[in-house]
C-alpha cells in the first residue's frame, strides 16, 4: 500500500465574489450536489475544514439546513458516513472570515491558492505545490462557482494552480469533480 502523506490544507468554495458569462460579479447558489460531493472529497483526501462563502442569508439558511438533516437530522442515522464528511463544512461571510479562522487555528496567515479553468501565465503545477504541501505551513485552496473566481480574489493569492487539462479541447467540469481531481493529484498522484 502507498504511504499517504497528509497536508496542512483547508478548501474553500466561494459563491461571492464571483463572475457570470458576461463577467459581471456576481454571488452564485448554493448547490446540494457541490456541499456534499466537495465535503466528501475533503473528509477523503484528509482536508481539514471545507468552508462555503456566500453573504447571502437565506443561502446560509439553505446550506445549514442540508448539512443539519446530515449531521444531526434524519440522515445522519441513514449514512453516518455522509455525516462525517458533512461536519468538515463551515459557511462563511466572505474568504477574509475563512482566513481569520484558519489563522486563529493555526497561529499563522495560510497561504491562498486561486483555482481557475482558464489557462493564463505564473500558474504552479501540481507537482510543484504538492512539494509545497509537505512542509507544515497551511494552505487554503479556493475553488470558484459559476465562471469563476473574482479578479480582487485572484489577485490576493498567493498562488495560481495550473487548470486542469483533459485529452480533449473541452473544459468545463464542475466545480466538484474539479475539487476531486485536484485533491488527488495533490495527495495521490
Amino acid at each position: 500500500m502507498k504511504i499517504l502523506f497528509k497536508p496542512n490544507l483547508y478548501v474553500a468554495l466561494v459563491h461571492y465574489p464571483v463572475i457570470n458569462k458576461s463577467g459581471d460579479i456576481i454571488a452564485s447558489a448554493i448547490t446540494n450536489l457541490d456541499l456534499h460531493d466537495m465535503a466528501r472529497a475533503a473528509k477523503t483526501y484528509g482536508v481539514k475544514n471545507f468552508y462555503v462563502v456566500t453573504p447571502l442569508d437565506d443561502q446560509k439558511e439553505l446550506a445549514k439546513q442540508i448539512i443539519s438533516h446530515w449531521t444531526s437530522g434524519a440522515g445522519s442515522a441513514l449514512n453516518p458516513k455522509r455525516s462525517e464528511a458533512l461536519e468538515l463544512i463551515n459557511i462563511k461571510d466572505s474568504i477574509k472570515d475563512v482566513l481569520d479562522e484558519i489563522s486563529c487555528k493555526e497561529k499563522c496567515c495560510p497561504k491562498m491558492v486561486v483555482t481557475s479553468a482558464k489557462d493564463s501565465a505564473g500558474y504552479i503545477s501540481f507537482t510543484e505545490f504538492k512539494e509545497m504541501l509537505r512542509d507544515s505551513i497551511p494552505y487554503l485552496v479556493i475553488f470558484g462557482t459559476g465562471w469563476g473566481l473574482a479578479e480582487e480574489i485572484i489577485s490576493g493569492a498567493d498562488y495560481k494552480l495550473e487548470p486542469i487539462k483533459g485529452n480533449t479541447d473541452y473544459n468545463h467540469l464542475s466545480v466538484r469533480s474539479a475539487c476531486s481531481i485536484i485533491l488527488d493529484r495533490l495527495i495521490c498522484g
